[in-house]
């Protein structure tokens, strides 16, 4: 009796902890979305395909392909991944978002995407802000 209400409290114990360390790499992963390492010249860039509902939907379905598996469907978060929603992302310049989708920032977990033209990256910028 007494081993299965130890090995009860246990996982219980374990399941807090992975939730808890779970949560903790969440807050990172947004914390991480600073975008402090863009340079200043790339914040005034603007998006040729700003606006335009064809670029929108291509950007939605390379957002799929190349993005989704770390932000989700939706852009609500990953395991490693910020909120796409954040204020911080949406608050973003079209500029600082192209500047990090090409670059990336491997230390936050970020590949660079540069290897995708640029027209496309833009089409993923432009989706990016329709999910205010």
């Amino acid at each position: 009796m007494k081993r299965a209400i130890w090995g009860a409290t246990s996982l219980a114990v374990l399941s807090v902890a992975q939730i808890a360390l779970s949560e903790r790499k969440v807050q990172k992963a947004n914390a991480n979305a600073s975008f402090v390492e863009v340079p200043v010249v790339a914040k005034s860039w603007q998006n040729p395909y700003a606006g335009q509902v064809a670029a929108t939907l291509a950007g939605k379905k390379l957002y799929q392909r190349h993005c989704a598996a770390c932000h989700s469907q939706e852009g609500r978060r990953g395991e490693k991944a910020p909120d796409l929603r954040s204020p911080v992302v949406q608050k973003a310049a079209p500029g600082t978002l192209f500047w990090y989708l090409k670059n990336g920032n491997l230390r936050a977990g970020m590949p660079s995407w540069s290897r995708l033209p640029d027209q496309q990256l833009w089409q993923i910028v432009a989706y990016l802000q329709t999910l205010r």
